[in-house]
């Protein structure tokens, strides 16, 4: 963990050191992978989600209406979270405050 660190750092440096240019690359590398991590988490998050209201479905199939309604609330505050994501790398690559 500490060598990862030591490398970001490394490539912050080297980003901010350099001209306008390898800032830019470093802004669209970095919302990428971002954007990538978010979406991957909020797959997760969702596949978690949807396997928990089934198993509880299948337990008290009275309950699947409540479960499924929680389920799509929960489900769209996941997708809440990717879209902030996108959004904050939408301003690294736009409007981005380091230039």
């Amino acid at each position: 963990m500490k060598k990862i660190l030591f490398l970001v750092v490394a490539f912050a440096t080297f980003a901010f050191a350099g001209d306008g240019e390898t800032l830019k690359a470093y802004s669209v590398l970095a919302a990428g992978v971002g954007l990538g991590l978010a979406a991957l988490g909020g797959a997760i998050g969702m596949g978690n989600t949807a396997a928990a209201t089934i198993a509880g479905t299948a337990r008290n199939p009275g309950l699947g209406g409540k479960l499924m309604t929680t389920m799509f609330i929960a489900l769209a505050m996941i997708e809440a979270q990717v879209i902030y994501a996108l959004v904050v790398s939408l301003i690294a690559l736009y409007a981005n405050p380091f230039m």
